[in-house]
């Protein structure tokens, strides 16, 4: 196995003069070859570890070089002769193809033009020209990993995947050949699965923060986020990948989440898309909440099940044609949407992709504190269970501390909540006994 160097960064450190020099000295086939040499360029931290590991997990801030890294360290295992049946996961169908696969640091990109892949979209497929091939997989699908075998993996953004199970089938199957390895990337979160494999001692880790890549990132987002985000808790995770626990402060915490947290769900009596509109569509604008919930009853206690997370960055039609995808997709019975950005524009906006959705306008004239803290006690009496992971939803509930202004899918939330399981119950109920005595009254040809 090639040994770590920072040779790139020594010749950089070169007078003029003597880089030019040394160039001169190359062959066009030997510049060539030096332009796709990863053991060339790569810092120390991002070269395959030597040792006797089977799952390096690297933990690093946003823009560090995690999916150039994971992408080379698949063309060593395919170079090395000793890897030939790779499985590349991203917590989407989309994101193994656009990150993973397409993306400008993905395997297609990282590759040189004598051991590029070909690209089977159709098949899921990358066969490289000795024979090694790569199958594609979403972390959304669990189920899809449970007969595949294979010898060497990469995850991608394992964090983010929202079913947990998909790292234990992914474990399960990787069974093939004498020294079976998986990578993992993923910029950290306090969840469980990482949490493991921090406490687990065979696990190689390498950590690592967005400025030590600062040569290759834009001067303006270095800019940008040393602004924005130096010294604070986002910028902590987000860029030097740290993993913190709940701020003290905030009024939801993960031992909450996680102890509610299902993976299959009851019969639900209601289903509503809370949304809660952002006041601007620009790119610095803050994202529409989107989020997914039922309830059912547990004995005579209603509960609240957090199904889906769809919160998008867009114009007022972009974000209401996904949030009425999200209410046909989850067969919801109402839109609950927030009007003290947008008054009217709201529901029109709704109307024009589908009159016939129900909209529940919710002008909140409480503060947001007020609002969340009901909502919060549920969660604290064991009443919401998340189906399955929602990353970025989860950071906003357990980071948010009252005073700050209130994020967008944490509002979004709280409205579907609010109208599921806090106000709805009791004029939920009278509607049923309703709609039941009309069922009944027409069953026995009577006028209901």
């Amino acid at each position: 196995m090639p040994k770590a160097s920072s040779l790139a960064s020594s010749v950089a450190s070169l007078p003029e003069k003597e880089r030019k020099r040394l160039i001169q000295k190359l062959s066009p086939k030997e510049a060539e070859a030096l332009i796709h040499d990863w053991w060339f360029w790569a810092r120390p931290n991002q070269t395959v570890p030597e040792g006797d590991w089977r799952i390096w997990l690297i933990l690093a801030g946003r823009g560090w070089g995690k999916t150039r890294t994971g992408a080379q360290a698949v063309r060593w295992a395919v170079t090395s002769g000793k890897y030939g049946y790779i499985a590349l996961i991203a917590p989407t169908a989309a994101d193994v193809r656009d990150v993973l696969v397409e993306g400008e640091s993905g395997i297609l990109a990282s590759s040189a033009p004598w051991d590029r892949p070909t690209y089977e979209p159709s098949k899921r497929r990358l066969t490289w020209p000795n024979g090694a091939m790569a199958t594609t997989f979403s972390a959304d699908e669990p189920d899809r990993l449970r007969g595949p075998q294979h010898d060497f993996v990469l995850g991608d953004e394992l964090a983010a995947w929202r079913y947990p199970e998909t790292w234990d089938m992914m474990l399960m199957g990787l069974r093939l050949g004498r020294d079976p390895r998986a990578v993992a990337t993923t910029t950290p979160r306090p969840v469980p699965l990482i949490k493991g494999l921090l406490d687990d001692p065979t696990v190689y880790v390498t950590r690592g923060s967005t400025y030590e890549n600062r040569a290759n990132l834009a001067p303006a987002f270095l800019k940008e986020i040393a602004s924005k985000y130096e010294g604070t808790r986002l910028g902590r995770q987000e860029l030097y990948a740290e993993i913190l626990d709940d701020n003290p402060g905030a009024l939801w915490h993960r031992e909450w989440l996680d102890k509610g947290r299902l993976k299959q769900l009851p019969e639900l009596s209601r289903v509503v898309v809370g949304v809660d509109p952002s006041a601007s569509s620009g790119e610095d604008s803050a994202e529409t909440g989107i989020v997914v919930a039922g309830c059912a009853k547990q004995g005579d206690v209603m509960h609240g099940y957090v199904l889906d997370d769809l919160s998008i960055r867009g114009t007022p039609r972009e974000w209401a044609i996904s949030a009425v995808a999200a209410y046909y997709k989850h067969r919801a019975d109402l839109i609950a949407a927030e009007i003290n950005q947008g008054g009217e524009m709201v529901e029109s906006v709704i109307r024009t992709v589908d009159p016939n959705v129900p909209v529940k306008c919710i002008r909140a004239s409480r503060g947001k504190q007020v609002r969340a803290e009901p909502v919060s006690a549920l969660y604290e009496q064991g009443r919401v269970h998340h189906i399955g992971y929602f990353r970025d939803l989860e950071s906003q509930l357990c980071e948010w501390v009252p005073g700050a202004t209130s994020p967008d899918r944490l509002d979004a939330l709280v409205h579907a909540m609010t109208e599921l399981v806090l106000e709805a119950p009791s004029s939920f109920d009278a509607w049923s006994e309703a709609a039941r005595r009309m069922i009944e009254a027409k069953q026995q040809g009577q006028k209901p």
